[in-house]
């Protein structure tokens, strides 16, 4: 058996450069028991996460137009070269190329999706035809969220139970609930649909009464790049501005964010757009971390009663949930130790689910 896992150009499959999508394959390759027997193709990186694993792909300028095309080609030519039946492919979200896949494998092999965000926003997956397409083309298609698996089913019936959902999965580096300090941080990309304005806003509110207390904004207008934009740089002036307590920390690793998350009280995630899962969220709860979030997409389902969930949500109602726990040292214990308890997206069992679900594939 071989798992060819294809990834996104966009995707940098590197120790300090992962987003999202990496970091889950990675949590999942790390637990499974086909490890030895998974090979990962993306775009070529200096310091891949398991370099054994890993097979880099160049940019051939000059051979296909599209950089995923010239990806998921080189891995169906190595595939072809090799002759052997009955590996899977298991491509990350790019619906549009499952018939490109297709058409370039000499031989049937077990072909599965896995979609991270809204596949009506998605080339290949926007319309009902397209997505019948798929549930007719693929073997088994992962959806990261009941959110997610709502969205494709939207106007189809899946009779054959195809669509399924899994998780992202998250390492938890602590036994026991680590001790906090009086930091509130918000991490991720600095976009306008994340949110981070509501919550400088909120902070500007705040925070004269609260001198005791820090404030961090972790993250990079994209991920894996300290490059500025224009909104991102509004954000940095207007929070730095706020003073000595608030500070701006660029895109760091998973290793580095993992130390900060150990030891903040709160996190705030003002997404103001349909989250598909909300991985900050489940990272969040693996470190015990107090959650304020927006009630959007695919965060209910991560953060259910053990956060604060907030409809509709705007700088004030920010404001008055980060007071509500500042002020109660108690309450803010209850929803640490809440989220601490609760959290339900170990990547060991992610990594099992997914792995059972391979086996059953290959005996079909």
């Amino acid at each position: 058996m071989i798992i060819n896992i294809l990834l996104p150009f966009k995707e940098k499959f590197s120790k300090n450069k992962a987003s999202s999508v990496s970091i889950t394959v990675s949590n999942n390759i790390e637990f499974s028991k086909f490890k030895n027997k998974i090979r990962v193709f993306g775009q070529d990186v200096e310091d891949p996460i398991f370099d054994k694993n890993f097979v880099g792909i160049k940019r051939k300028w000059n051979f296909i137009s599209s950089k995923n095309k010239n990806i998921a080609n080189e891995m169906c030519k190595l595939i072809n070269k090799e002759n052997r039946h009955n590996q899977i492919i298991e491509m990350h979200n790019r619906p549009y190329l499952v018939n490109f896949v297709k058409s370039k494998l000499n031989s049937d092999h077990v072909l599965t999706l896995f979609i991270h965000n809204d596949p009506l926003q998605m080339k290949g997956s926007k319309t009902v035809s397209e997505r019948r397409n798929l549930v007719s083309k693929l073997d088994k298609i992962y959806c990261v969220s009941n959110y997610i698996k709502a969205r494709f089913l939207n106007g189809i019936i899946d009779t054959n139970k195809k669509v399924v959902v899994l998780y992202n999965g998250v390492k938890r580096a602590n036994n026991t609930l680590p001790k906090k300090r009086r930091e509130v941080i918000f991490v991720g990309r600095i976009v306008h649909e994340k949110g981070v304005h509501l919550f400088v806003d909120s902070v500007k509110d705040i925070y004269k009464k609260y001198p005791n207390w820090s404030f961090k904004i972790i993250g990079s207008p994209k991920l894996g790049s300290l490059c500025q934009s224009n909104y991102s740089k509004s954000i940095n002036t207007q929070f730095l501005n706020i003073g000595k307590n608030a500070n701006i920390i660029g895109f760091i690793n998973s290793d580095k964010l993992n130390k900060i998350m150990q030891r903040a009280s709160i996190i705030v995630i003002p997404s103001i757009w349909q989250e598909p899962f909300g991985l900050v969220a489940a990272e969040a709860m693996s470190n015990g971390i107090a959650i304020i979030a927006s009630n959007s997409g695919g965060l209910k389902e991560i953060v259910k009663k053990n956060g604060i969930l907030i409809k509709d949500i705007d700088k004030y109602k920010i404001s008055s949930s980060l007071e509500l726990l500042m002020k109660d040292q108690k309450l803010l214990k209850d929803y640490q130790k809440k989220s601490w308890d609760h959290f339900c997206f170990n990547s060991i069992d992610i990594s099992n689910n997914l792995d059972e679900h391979r086996e059953k594939l290959f005996k079909n």
